[in-house]
C-alpha cells in the first residue's frame, strides 16, 4: 500500500460513444462530448456534489464531437473548443450552448485531435488552437481571427496526405517562442516551430502515433511523450539535440494494446498516466540520467545525453474498451475522469502523489 493506489470513486453510464472527457478549470464540473447512433452531437456537463456524479446539462447537435479542450480560454469565460466528424471548430460558453461563440468549416474530414495555449494562465502569447484531422492538415487557429487559420501544415501538392492523429502545443514559455507537435497514422512525427515557421525536427516511430504531449506547454521543451499502436510509448528527452541522431528518447511497452493517450499530472510534470486499447490504467514515474556518451567516431566527438527511464507506478484495469479521453483536474492533486468505448465515464482517485 506503500505505492499510489488508482481507486474508481464514480462511474456513469451514457446513451452515446463518448471520445473526449475535460474538467471545467476551476470548478466541480466535467464535459463529456461524443456521438449518438445517428451521428448526432452529444455534449454532456456533470457536477460532482456530495461525492455523486450528477448531470447538470445535456445538448444534442448536429454532428457528433470527437474533441475538445479549454486551452485557448481565460479562466473568466471558460469556453470550450471542439472539433467535430464534419471538420468544424466550434467554441462554446458553457452557459449559453445554444449556438457557438465561434464557428469555422476548420477542416474537409474529421477533425481528430485539437490543443489550446495562451489560455487558464498556460503559456504566454496570444490565445491559439491547434487541430489536426483526417485531410492531413494541420492548422492555427486564434479565436480573435475569423474564418482564416494563422498558419496551415499540410503536404506539398503530389505527396501524399497522411491522416494526422494527435497534435499538441509546446515551447510557449516567452511571447515569441511556441511549437507544435503532430503525430500521423504511419508513425510519422513533426515538430513544427511557429516562430520561424520551418519543421524543426521529423522523425518515424515505425506505427501510428495516437497521442503526443509535452510534459509542460508553457516552459522550454523538456520531455514529449509519445504514445503508439502495438502496445508502445516513447519518452523524448527535448532538452538535448544531436544533430544525427535527434531527442534522445525512451520507448518502453505497455498494456498489451494500443496505448491511446498520456496525460501529465499538472502538480508533478515527472508523473503521466497512459490508457490502453484494453481498458488499462498505467501510471509512470519518469526519472531523468545524467548519463553521456562518445556518439561520432571522427575527430570531434560529439556527447550524447542518453534518456532516462519510465518507473511503473501502479496500473489497474478498469474498463473493458479502449479509454479514448483522460484528464487530471488541475486543482485537486490525483482527482481525474476518463471515458470509455464501454460508454461510461469514471471518476477517479490517484492516491499518494504527493509522495513519489
Amino acid at each position: 500500500m506503500e505505492k499510489p493506489q488508482i481507486i474508481l470513486h464514480a462511474d456513469v453510464s451514457l446513451n452515446y460513444t463518448v471520445f473526449d472527457t475535460k474538467w471545467i478549470p476551476v470548478s466541480t464540473k466535467l464535459v463529456s462530448l461524443g456521438t449518438h447512433a445517428k451521428g448526432e452531437g452529444a455534449l454532456q456537463i456533470y457536477e460532482i456534489s456530495g461525492g455523486k456524479v450528477e448531470l447538470i446539462s445535456d445538448v444534442c447537435k448536429p454532428k457528433g464531437f470527437k474533441c475538445g479542450t479549454f486551452g485557448a480560454s481565460s479562466l473568466h469565460q471558460r469556453h470550450l473548443a471542439t472539433g467535430d466528424f464534419e471538420g468544424n471548430l466550434q467554441i462554446w460558453d458553457m452557459e449559453k450552448l445554444e449556438t457557438p461563440v465561434y464557428n469555422v468549416k476548420a477542416h474537409s474530414q474529421i477533425i481528430n485531435a485539437i490543443d489550446g495555449v495562451g489560455g487558464l494562465g498556460i503559456g504566454s502569447g496570444a490565445p491559439e488552437l491547434i487541430t489536426g484531422s483526417r485531410d492531413g492538415g494541420v492548422k492555427v487557429w486564434d479565436p480573435r481571427q475569423k474564418d482564416l487559420p494563422v498558419a496551415t501544415i499540410e503536404a506539398e501538392p503530389g505527396h501524399d496526405k497522411r491522416d494526422c492523429w494527435t497534435v499538441a502545443f509546446g515551447n510557449a514559455y516567452n511571447d515569441e517562442e511556441r511549437c507544435i507537435c503532430a503525430g500521423y497514422d504511419n508513425g510519422d512525427i513533426k515538430l513544427f516551430d511557429l516562430r520561424k515557421m520551418s519543421l524543426r525536427w521529423e522523425s518515424n516511430l515505425r506505427n501510428g502515433v495516437c497521442c503526443v504531449q509535452f510534459d509542460r506547454r508553457d516552459i522550454k521543451m523538456n520531455k514529449l511523450v509519445a504514445t503508439t499502436l502495438e502496445s508502445k510509448f516513447h519518452v523524448f528527452d527535448m532538452r538535448h539535440y544531436h544533430p544525427k541522431r535527434g531527442y534522445p528518447s525512451l520507448i518502453k511497452k505497455a498494456h498489451k494494446s494500443t496505448v491511446w493517450l498520456a496525460r501529465h499530472l499538472p502538480q508533478n510534470r515527472d508523473i503521466f498516466m497512459t490508457t490502453g486499447g484494453s481498458g488499462s490504467l498505467c501510471l509512470w514515474n519518469y526519472e531523468y540520467t545524467s548519463k553521456k556518451h562518445n556518439g561520432d567516431h571522427s575527430s570531434k566527438r560529439q556527447l550524447i545525453t542518453a534518456a532516462g527511464e519510465a518507473h511503473l507506478l501502479q496500473n489497474s484495469m478498469i474498463a473493458n474498451q479502449p479509454i479514448s479521453g483522460f484528464d487530471w483536474n488541475a486543482d485537486k492533486l490525483g482527482l481525474a475522469v476518463c471515458s470509455s468505448f464501454d460508454q461510461a465515464l469514471r471518476v477517479l482517485i490517484v492516491t499518494k502523489l504527493n509522495v513519489v
